[in-house]
Order: C-alpha cells, then sequence, then structure tokens
C-alpha cells in the first residue's frame, strides 16, 4: 500500500510528457526522445487486470504492473552542447505472468516480464551529424526505432509490438523490453520522404544468469546483434523493410547438427492513415499489416503475419477514444516441430491471437482500455485448447 501511494504521488508532480518530433513529412518519432524544454520528466504507471477464462493450461487472474520513469535532456538549451540529447529511461515491473496460465509464445501482455526487477532500460546520448544524420550510443531499446508502428501500439499483445519473429531470437532476447544492452546506432535522412537507421548492439543483453540485474558484459562469444531499416515516410504513410542478423554461433533445434553462425530474418511492414493526410492528424481510421521471417536452424518461430485497424473518435464527444481489433500469427518451422516430436510433444503449424480493443482517454493523465483476446492454439501445443482473455489495463500518468 505504501509503495502504491509513493508511486501515485510521484505520478502527481511528474511534468507532462515528452513532445513529439517530426519525421521527414510529418511522420513522428517516439514520444519519448524529444521535448522543447532543456530538461523533461515523465512517470507512467501501468496496471493490467488479466483473466484466463477458457481454455489454455489453466483458468485463473493475475495483476501485472509497470513503472516507467524517464528523462530527456536537450543538452545543447541546457549546456550549450549543440546538437545533442540525453536520455534515461528507468522501469519497474512486478514479474507476474499471465501467459504461463495460457500457454502462448507470443506474451499476450507487453508489460509482462519473467522476474519482476528494476532495471535501467535506456541511458543514451544522441548527436547530430550534420542537417541529416544523427549518431547514438548507450544503452538502447532497438523497438523504439525499429519495427515499430504507431497503431500497434494501442494492442497489448507483444507481437504488435515488436515482430515475434525478432523477439524470440538471441540467447537472452535482443535489446527490448526488459532488458536491453549497450549498442551503437547511426541514422541518416536520405531525400524528402526517406530515413536510414543501423544499428550494433551486444549480442546477449543483461546476464542470463542474473535476470533481475542490469548488467553489461561484453565478450566475442557474446557476438553482436546488427539490423538495419529503410522507410518510406509521407504523411500518414509509412513503409518500411529491416534485416537483422547476429555474429555469435547458435545451437541448432535439431541435436544432430553442430552449432554454427547464420541467424538472421528480415521484415516487411506498411502503415497508412485511411482518413487524413498528416501523421499528426490521429482522427478516422489507420491501419498495418507485418510480415517478417526467421532462421529456422535456430528459433522455433519461422514466420509472422500481423496486422490490424484501429479508429480514433469514434464515438461523438470522445476525438481521443481508439478502439481497434488486430491479428497475430505465428507458424512454427519444421525443425522446431521436429525437434518437439523427438520430446513426445505434438505441434501445431501455428498460433494465432486476435484481439479487439477500446483505449478511453478519461482525462489527459488516465487512461482506461478493456482487451479482449482469443488465442488459437495456444503455443502450437495440439492438446491446449483454444484461450479466451479477458483484461482491463489501467494508465496513470503522462
Amino acid at each position: 500500500m505504501i509503495r502504491r501511494f509513493l508511486l501515485l504521488a510521484l505520478l502527481i508532480i511528474a511534468e507532462p510528457a515528452l513532445a513529439q518530433d517530426e519525421r521527414p513529412t510529418g511522420y513522428p518519432r517516439s514520444a519519448n526522445e524529444r521535448s522543447d524544454r532543456p530538461v523533461t520528466l515523465s512517470a507512467v504507471y501501468t496496471a493490467d487486470i488479466r483473466s484466463n477464462v477458457d481454455g489454455g493450461v489453466e483458468r485463473g487472474t493475475r495483476y501485472l504492473d509497470n513503472l516507467d520513469l524517464q528523462v530527456a535532456i536537450d543538452a545543447d538549451r541546457l549546456i550549450g552542447w549543440h546538437g545533442a540529447r540525453i536520455f534515461l529511461y528507468g522501469i519497474y515491473d512486478n514479474g507476474v505472468s499471465i501467459s504461463r496460465l495460457v500457454g502462448d509464445i507470443q506474451t499476450i501482455s507487453n508489460i509482462e516480464t519473467r522476474v519482476g526487477a528494476a532495471r535501467l532500460f535506456e541511458a543514451w546520448v544522441e548527436q547530430d551529424v550534420g542537417r541529416s544524420a544523427s549518431i547514438k550510443a548507450g544503452i538502447y531499446n532497438l523497438n523504439s526505432e525499429f519495427d515499430t508502428t504507431q497503431s500497434g501500439g494501442l494492442f497489448l499483445i507483444s507481437s504488435h509490438g515488436i515482430g515475434s519473429d525478432i523477439a524470440q531470437t538471441g540467447r537472452n532476447g535482443p535489446s527490448i523490453f526488459p532488458i536491453t544492452s549497450l549498442a551503437v546506432r547511426g541514422e541518416l535522412k536520405l531525400g524528402e520522404n526517406w530515413l536510414a537507421h543501423v544499428a550494433v548492439l551486444d549480442g546477449v543483453p543483461g546476464d542470463p544468469a542474473h535476470l533481475k540485474r542490469t548488467a553489461i558484459k561484453l565478450s566475442e562469444r557474446d557476438g553482436a546483434l546488427v539490423i538495419g531499416e529503410v522507410n518510406y515516410l509521407k504523411g500518414g504513410t509509412k513503409a518500411a523493410i529491416g534485416a537483422w542478423g547476429y555474429t555469435a554461433r547458435f545451437d541448432p533445434l535439431l541435436p544432430s547438427a553442430a552449432p554454427a553462425r547464420g541467424n538472421k530474418g528480415a521484415y516487411v511492414f506498411a502503415e497508412h492513415r485511411l482518413v487524413g493526410t498528416r501523421a499528426d492528424d490521429a482522427a478516422g481510421l489507420a491501419g498495418w499489416l507485418r510480415f517478417g521471417i526467421a532462421d529456422t536452424r535456430y528459433n522455433p518461430i519461422a514466420s509472422y503475419l500481423g496486422g490490424g485497424l484501429v479508429y480514433t473518435g469514434l464515438t461523438p464527444g470522445r476525438g481521443d477514444d481508439q478502439v481497434g481489433i488486430s491479428f497475430a500469427a505465428a507458424s512454427f518451422g519444421d525443425r522446431y516441430r521436429q525437434s518437439q516430436a523427438l520430446a513426445d510433444a505434438a505441434i501445431d503449424k501455428r498460433e494465432v491471437v486476435v484481439e479487439a480493443v477500446y483505449n478511453a482517454i478519461v482525462t489527459p493523465w488516465l487512461s482506461v482500455q478493456p482487451d479482449l483476446q482469443y488465442v488459437v492454439d495456444p503455443g502450437g501445443d495440439a492438446e491446449l485448447a483454444d484461450a479466451l482473455v479477458i483484461g482491463l489495463r489501467v494508465k496513470i500518468g503522462r
């Protein structure tokens, strides 16, 4: 109770959210990166109550929570460091799992973590290089700039934040929520409507043996994750193609093969605002579609297809409210299915999650989000019945 009171007090005194900056031709940056003030603070507390009411592993209800604390510094305004920005981001999560009840592989709550812990999530410096490029270095969440859509951010399943084809990879995952790594990222504006970025990241974020620690451990064995993405940005349209690969050796799924290099993949997506021509004109209908693949020698998910539709301002007098429906289909590779058959487990070809959600903006600092998910073939387990998950998310803060 005392911890909850302190969190609420912190949220009340926190400054407003970090402002958005414009990408080429109006497509906005992440809201967490730039501000029109020298120093900007942000605090958001997110609470999920999720119930598996039918199917899956077992029925039950879980409470998940997440605290985000951010500090954005415009070093030019604050100390005269021209073209530089500093960003610090800490998180706390309680480590409770709803997916253990469902048995899904795509993580149906995007604030779920394996263990409860407070972590330093991001800490980087970004420096402009000329008028059209920048370099960023530090502890970095690749999903803040790579493989991200505005429409997908409405939904609670993790696959719409970053594709499950990427999220499954690496010895401790890639550098995404909740464990991130050191990285260097370069970005270049290519003409009026094109933007490219490339990043090199530590191949094993954190310490797999001590998941609660914020750890930085570099070694030749861990290798690196290299990822690149090219975006076409015009008004309310964003299209992108990306590719990624690890430099380290990985153990194959089938025990008959030796460890080898080549763990890689690619993805493509398109997002379009069907009503309105500006990225900051949120009213109306928007949608997106994404497809990605991963190396089936090392990864259970061979391909992922997801997408959905989001309508903003459907209810008269509630112009900021959003309603959406989406699907996320993770298809399992033949090698993974063979490896599970050797362990006497039958795996179906894919897991599909259909999600419907409504986000009510009650005040500028409070939103309430009822959510419904139907999970077909959770985890691909042929013996599990389809699961029905209902939930409610509350966000406090800005």
